[in-house]
């Protein structure tokens, strides 16, 4: 059996390693380069590789291809593949029946780090034996190949879904719908959602989908389509017989008849959107039987997840909070909702279809001055420019937090929620939000 494996990233050398192991005769082919880490990866498990090309003779062999997430379906190469009938499948679909392990897979357009690093933190302090895999860390098909998990926590893209055939995770997440990454799916929102809803359609009655019910995407869909899935609501404004709630500041879980509750303010991440990250993880800590103490404790003490609405440090009592991670305008939404003070808000990248329209209402009440931060600010200062006093337009992070410092006062934030990709002056979000705590730190 013939695998080739296209994109030599994370998942690419972590699928290759895997199908080595299991037997497959491998060839990893890269459209870029290949970062020299992975090469020697590869050189050491003899596996062939090539770089700065697709030599089709090579590819179009294959008895199946893994396809890289970030690899577009309209790429030239993949679209031959597809012609042929060749099987162009994700990296979990094609580890997935190797291991006999639990996997929970979690997804959404936003929140679905923090609920993925909060579910794991909850298993892992409860001493079951679990992995964490998928956009995160270590590639899900490596930790296979090695073999030493009983469970996994996956957090999945909705790149990650169209390339599945038959996986099924036991346990569903779907955090929340908003556009996203529509340049993928032909501008249609109604595409993307489908997409996401892929995590649950090979589960069985023995399986679960927990979902946000205030969700108005995920409603309409649950109401027009099936999944055989067991279905555990949570919500911020209704209650449930099963699934799980908040009433009267204490969040409440009931799964399976047995009820969790927890006071909100013993909640270690703030905000709204953080607790429904934390009524999700509480529901799948519910559902793997873990004692009611360690989620008490585990929720009172998680750190929170870098770039995710992370404070950075307090100088002359102004905040200064780190969300590099907000790459779409949901998300700036779920992070000026969460402002308590007036805020500079530095904002801006390559912008995804954005409509700031969202974040009108909540602009006009908290921010004080926009700083933008990006190549083309266009969208941004036609959007803004009556609504706040001071509208400043800079090209480096360096700047950004030296002219934000200028314009604060005692008891402001500043927070750096671009709403934009990070690809026009950065590597990636983990590097922008790298130079802003760089910068602050420099203050």
């Amino acid at each position: 059996m013939r695998l080739v494996v296209l994109g030599g990233g994370e998942s690419g050398v972590g699928t290759a390693i895997l199908g080595k192991q299991k037997g497959y005769d491998v060839f990893v082919s890269d459209f870029g380069k290949i970062k020299d880490s992975y090469k020697e990866v590869l050189i050491k498990n003899g596996i062939d590789w090539e770089d700065e090309k697709h030599t089709e003779s090579l590819i179009l062999n294959a008895d199946v291809v893994m396809k890289s997430p970030g690899i577009p379906e309209k790429a030239a190469i993949v679209k031959k593949l597809v012609e042929k009938g060749i099987p162009v499948i994700s990296e979990i679909e094609f580890a997935a029946p190797f291991t006999k392990a639990l996997t929970i897979g979690i997804t959404g357009s936003n929140g679905k780090t923090t609920t993925t690093m909060l579910t794991y933190h909850l298993l892992k302090s409860a001493g079951l034996n679990v992995g964490l895999a998928g956009n995160i860390g270590k590639s899900f098909a490596e930790q296979v190949a090695e073999d030493k998990y009983d469970s996994y926590v996956l957090e999945l893209s909705s790149f990650q879904l169209d390339g599945i055939i038959n996986y099924k995770p036991h346990i569903a997440i779907i955090t929340n719908i908003s556009p996203d990454h529509l340049d993928r799916y032909d501008y249609k929102y109604e595409n993307y959602i489908d997409s996401k809803f892929r995590i649950t359609m090979n589960q069985t009655e023995e399986d679960y989908l927990i979902y946000d019910a205030d969700d108005e995407a995920i409603s309409e869909w649950l109401k027009y389509n099936k999944t055989k899935a067991k279905l555990i609501p949570f919500s911020l404004t209704k209650t449930f017989e099963e699934g799980a709630f908040i009433k009267d500041n204490t969040m409440e879980a009931i799964i399976n008849q047995e009820e969790f509750k927890m006071e909100t303010e013993s909640i270690a991440l703030e905000g709204k959107h953080n607790f429904k990250n934390a009524m999700a993880a509480t529901s799948v800590a519910k559902l793997m039987q873990i004692r009611k103490a360690t989620i008490r404790e585990s929720l009172s003490n998680f750190q929170g997840v870098e770039h995710r609405l992370e404070k950075v440090l307090k100088i002359q009592n102004v905040q200064y909070i780190n969300d590099s991670k907000a790459t779409n305008v949901n998300a700036t939404f779920f992070a000026l909702d969460s402002m308590t003070t007036p805020t500079v808000w530095i904002v801006g990248g390559v912008d995804k279809g954005n409509d700031y329209n969202e974040l009108m209402a909540l602009v006009r009440e908290k921010v004080k001055a926009i700083i933008c931060l990006g190549v083309d600010n266009r969208k941004i200062i036609d959007a803004f420019g009556n609504v706040v006093d001071i509208m400043l337009e800079v090209n480096n992070m360096n700047d950004a937090v030296k002219m934000a410092q200028r314009i604060t006062e005692k008891g402001d934030t500043v927070l750096l929620s671009p709403a934009c990709a990070s690809f026009d002056l950065f590597e990636n979000y983990e590097d922008r939000g790298r130079q802003f705590k760089e910068a602050v730190h420099n203050l």
